[in-house]
C-alpha cells in the first residue's frame, strides 16, 4: 500500500493578499497634449522584481514598473508617466528549498502581473488616454536570462 501525504506535508503555493504599494500617474503636457494630432507612443519600460520573507511561510513579492510614455515622433514630448509597485502577499509551505528562489521569480509574478496590467491601463484611462496595454511578460525567460548572466559573471 502506497504511502499518501498528510495535510501537512503537502506543498501549498497560494496567493493571500493583493495590494498597490505604491502608485504615481504624471501627465506633465496636459491639456496641450490632448490637442495633438497623430501621435504615435514611444514607451521606456522598466520592471523590477522584488521579494522578501514575511514569516515562516509567508514572502512578499512585488512588481515594480516605470513606463514612460511619450510621442515616436519628438523625444521631447512626454504624454505620460506611470510608476507602481503592486505587491502580493504568498503563502509558501512545504516547498523544498530548492524551488523558493524559482516560485518566486516566476510563479508569483505570473499570478501578480494581470492585476499589475489591469491597473496600469485603468488609471491611463483615467488620466485621459486610450489604455496602456503591456505586452505579456515571460518570466521564465527573465528568471533563465539572470540565471545565466550570474553564472558567466562568476566565470
Amino acid at each position: 500500500m502506497s504511502e499518501q501525504k498528510t495535510n501537512q506535508e503537502m506543498p501549498i503555493f497560494r496567493l493571500q493578499k493583493l495590494y498597490i504599494k505604491d502608485l504615481s500617474f504624471e501627465n506633465p503636457g496636459a491639456p496641450e497634449i490632448f490637442l495633438a494630432r497623430g501621435q504615435e507612443p514611444k514607451v521606456d519600460f522598466n520592471l523590477q522584481l522584488n521579494n522578501q520573507k514575511i514569516d515562516d511561510d509567508n514572502w512578499e513579492v512585488s512588481i515594480a514598473i516605470t513606463a514612460k510614455v511619450m510621442d515616436k515622433n519628438s523625444d521631447d514630448t512626454m504624454m505620460f508617466v506611470v510608476e507602481i509597485e503592486h505587491a502580493g502577499v504568498f503563502l509558501l509551505k512545504n516547498i523544498p528549498d530548492e524551488h523558493i528562489e524559482r516560485v518566486l521569480a516566476i510563479d508569483c509574478p505570473l499570478m501578480l502581473f494581470p492585476f499589475t496590467r489591469q491597473v496600469v491601463s485603468q488609471v491611463s484611462v483615467d488620466g485621459g488616454f486610450m489604455p496602456f496595454l503591456m505586452e505579456p511578460i515571460n518570466f521564465l525567460a527573465l528568471y533563465d536570462n539572470a540565471r545565466q548572466q550570474s553564472s558567466e559573471e562568476k566565470q
